[in-house]
């Protein structure tokens, strides 16, 4: 099972970068869950990684290209991918070598879209044979946005967490999410804390991975 978390950061120069407010705890908990239930978790972390378990590999990264290469590797061997990770939408067309100085005159940065890892999994080979779970963090509309980008990106799965909602926004301890597959809600989870939250994750995930035999 591979589980990715954390924010990517894409840098500008030597030490500054475009990022987002992604703690890591939520795939922290899941990759948790999910070795409470007896799997073997690949994690793929752009975050400060869980304690040292021996059924549990970490590969640290910083960028999307970064988070995109390891998770390609890691579904040679796997079954389920957890893409709990908040992957920076957008990079800088260039980062600078040096630190940038400061200045009056301000700075403009030229973004360009970052790779989609969701969307370049329908080329990996193992893509029939791997349950990909995908999550959406949304504020506006999140039940059809998350559904959209189900569809979109091809998934399995996908678990929408309304940041908008107090209490369960990027780095809280807590959490609500709703887990939706193609015809609709699959489950709803009330608020409670990160883990209690991705052992729900976790079973519906065991549940559909039995399913598909």
């Amino acid at each position: 099972m591979v589980v990715t978390a954390g924010g990517t950061r894409e840098p500008i120069d030597v030490v500054r970068f475009v990022g987002n407010r992604s703690s890591g705890k939520m795939g922290n908990a899941l990759a948790a869950a999910c070795l409470e239930a007896g799997a073997r978790v690949a994690l793929v972390t752009a975050a400060a990684p869980p304690p040292v378990h021996p059924r549990l590999t970490v590969t640290g990264v910083e960028t999307a290209e970064e988070m995109r290469r390891a998770v390609w590797a890691e579904l040679a061997s796997a079954d389920v991918l957890l893409m709990a990770a908040a992957v920076a939408d957008y990079r800088p067309r260039e980062a600078a070598t040096r630190k940038l100085k400061k200045s009056s005159e301000g700075l403009t940065l030229d973004l360009v879209p970052t790779v989609d890892i969701l969307a370049s999994l329908r080329d990996h080979p193992r893509r029939g044979r791997v349950l990909v779970v995908g999550f959406a963090a949304e504020t506006d509309d999140p039940l059809r946005n998350a559904t959209a980008k189900l569809r979109d990106k091809g998934l399995d799965l996908i678990v929408l967490n309304d940041v908008s909602a107090p209490g369960v926004g990027m780095g809280a301890d807590d959490n609500a999410v709703t887990v939706i597959d193609r015809d609709g809600v699959v489950l709803v989870v009330e608020r409670m804390p990160k883990l209690e939250v991705a052992r729900r994750i976790a079973s519906a995930v065991s549940e559909r991975l039995g399913a598909r035999g």
